[in-house]
């Protein structure tokens, strides 16, 4: 992984970090995520834990940030500014703050602070919110081996063309394959 932490306003990015099926999927029909579950190796975080130290911020959907608390875990970025992207207003509490405006407003708003990088956690809406205004800087998306077949697909179709370029791209034992693309702007 080439990512590196970065404290300069001019060079923070918003990345989207990742994984679907081969087909395109985060999760099934039924919001279930166990296909991911295959890919669980003592050891092996897939660069996680690298690409999280570069961040100070997230910018989630309320929906996956209810799914993750609803799934009986504390949500994991406790140390980070978190960005809940909402319809219904609500109260921010510690470093949670629900955001009901534009994300173009609130990517502008964030990368004009200093920082480091900027991470997106998701859910499928907010990426393609984002893609549509060509906010995702950088792309690192891990494709699971497995064809779902239907369920949340990650990009919607009806976008307009964006090219990236390849930074990186490996291959893991247990059959993912992580690929990391930059936004050719």
């Amino acid at each position: 992984m080439t990512l590196t932490s970065n404290s300069s306003v001019s060079n923070r990015k918003v990345i989207l970090y990742i994984a679907m099926s081969l087909d395109g999927f985060i999760a099934t029909q039924d919001n279930d995520l166990s296909f991911l579950s295959d890919m669980e190796q003592e050891g092996q975080d897939y660069g996680y834990g690298d690409f999280i130290k570069t961040v100070d911020t997230v910018i989630i959907g309320r929906k996956t940030y209810d799914h993750v608390l609803s799934m009986g875990f504390d949500y994991p970025h406790t140390d980070k500014e978190v960005y809940i992207v909402t319809r219904t207003p609500r109260k921010s509490f510690g470093s949670f703050h629900f955001y009901t405006g534009e994300l173009p407003a609130l990517v502008t708003e964030l990368k004009q602070k200093q920082g480091l990088h900027i991470y997106c956690d998701g859910g499928a809406e907010i990426v393609n919110e984002l893609q549509r205004f060509q906010l995702i800087d950088e792309y690192i998306v891990s494709v699971i081996p497995v064809l779902l077949g239907d369920g949340t697909r990650l990009f919607k179709t009806g976008q307009q063309e964006q090219k990236l370029q390849l930074v990186s791209s490996k291959s893991f034992e247990k059959g993912l394959v992580q690929l990391h693309y930059q936004s050719i702007k």
